[in-house]
């Protein structure tokens, strides 16, 4: 009994993980987006239903429409019941054509349409860019305020103000579930692309989370990038650009992990350990994305990607990943990309070229700018190099970060 019990429960919070935003992106496009503090707790309450109903009499045969059945007679019964909801939020608009009583059928037909438009929504431009990215995490990926308060290394409190202003936000500004108009489509689109790119990069950094918080930030990102390829309007070359990085990135996931928690740096890691299947996607994706090549950030990056993906020895692909290093400078220039084509310059020209390249710049100090420092002069001066790593250890903020330089310098022995 107690097996069946914790089958059940398992069951639930699997379905909860692939169900419950869809259930609220179904639900506030019938009642609006200023319904989304309710559709949140309708959905919430939904779940605790089925927890004690199922332990009762079971599992449905049909458990995904029990869950909407359920939620919808819960969101008619909050629709009828609040009044003051009814007359002072609901816009004109809505009181004159939402029905109180939502068509079942149309719902399950229309629920990738609603979470494509919740994007859209969550990613609007009067919420501020952090805020976009924790409705996104708590909306559309399920995360609790816990895990969305480590995602920002910040505490829960910050983040419960933080996503009840955006979603105020919302509200004030009148925004409706539906997608933007011709004329903004488009920047709109780079607002939702930008959105999962950083949600996706809080995963792959590896600075200060758990390794599953991580994986789920990588793999919810890859979902809600494909989500968009399922109408015509979002197909975009951009949009198969970031799925292509995505999937590159991601297959060296494992990789980059050591045994004792250390980051493993790109040159050191076992291709064994690459997951071939996304690299396979990435490649899909890329050859998608080439079909109409464009001069952006997200097809730079991809590029990128995709050289990386390929064996040591490959002919000119340090030479090409430092050329789009060099391209995507004229697109965004930070020192981080700066260091990066740095070590590229390094891997195909040598450490003397990439040292005289690096002395021309001036970049702020840092633990990747000293590690940098060190592995140029690793075979040059090992002593200078060990102390460039110490120096390197100066500014690190995690455990990973310190081991993964540790190591480095253990090579110097």
């Amino acid at each position: 009994m107690v097996i069946e019990s914790m089958d059940i429960s398992n069951r639930i919070a699997g379905l909860y993980k692939t169900e419950a935003s869809k259930m609220i992106s179904v639900l506030c496009k019938y009642y609006g987006i200023q319904f989304l503090d309710n559709a949140e707790e309708i959905v919430n309450d939904t779940f605790l239903t089925a927890s004690e109903d199922w332990v009762k009499k079971g599992i449905p045969n049909n458990p995904i429409p029990w869950l909407y059945s359920v939620a919808k007679n819960k969101a008619n019964n909050r629709y009828k019941r609040d009044k003051i909801h009814h007359q002072k939020v609901i816009d004109h608009y809505l009181q004159e054509t939402v029905s109180s009583e939502m068509d079942f059928d149309i719902v399950m037909e229309e629920v990738i349409d609603s979470q494509l438009m919740m994007m859209f929504v969550l990613s609007h431009p009067s919420i501020p860019m952090e805020s976009q990215i924790g409705l996104a995490l708590r909306i559309l990926c399920g995360f609790t305020i816990d895990e969305i308060a480590k995602t920002f290394l910040t505490n829960k409190e910050t983040i419960s103000k933080r996503l009840y202003r955006a979603k105020e936000v919302l509200r004030e500004n009148g925004i409706s579930l539906e997608y933007p108009t011709s004329d903004e489509f488009q920047n709109r689109l780079q607002s939702v692309l930008r959105t999962l790119y950083l949600i996706f990069n809080k995963g792959y950094s590896m600075e200060g989370l758990e390794t599953e918080i991580r994986r789920s930030l990588c793999l919810e990102s890859i979902h809600l990038c494909s989500l968009l390829l399922e109408t015509k309007i979002s197909i975009h070359s951009d949009v198969y650009a970031l799925l292509s990085l995505f999937c590159f990135q991601y297959s060296r996931f494992d990789a980059r992990l050591g045994e004792e928690g250390e980051m493993i740096l790109y040159e050191d890691q076992k291709r064994e350990f690459w997951n071939l299947e996304f690299i396979q996607k990435g490649k899909y994706f890329y050859h998608l994305m080439s079909q109409n090549p464009m001069f952006s950030k997200f097809h730079l990056e991809a590029n990128i990607a995709f050289w990386h993906s390929f064996p040591e020895g490959t002919n000119g692909k340090w030479q090409s990943i430092c050329e789009l290093y060099s391209a995507l400078l004229f697109i965004e220039s930070s020192s981080l990309i700066q260091l990066n084509r740095i070590y590229a310059v390094y891997k195909a020209y040598g450490n003397k070229e990439a040292i005289e390249e690096l002395d021309k710049l001036a970049l702020p100090k840092s633990s990747y700018y000293f590690s940098l420092l060190g592995e140029l002069y690793s075979e040059l001066d090992p002593l200078q190099s060990k102390e460039y790593f110490m120096e390197a250890i100066s500014y690190v903020t995690s455990s990973q970060e310190m081991n993964s330089i540790q190591n480095r310098m253990k090579k110097l022995l």
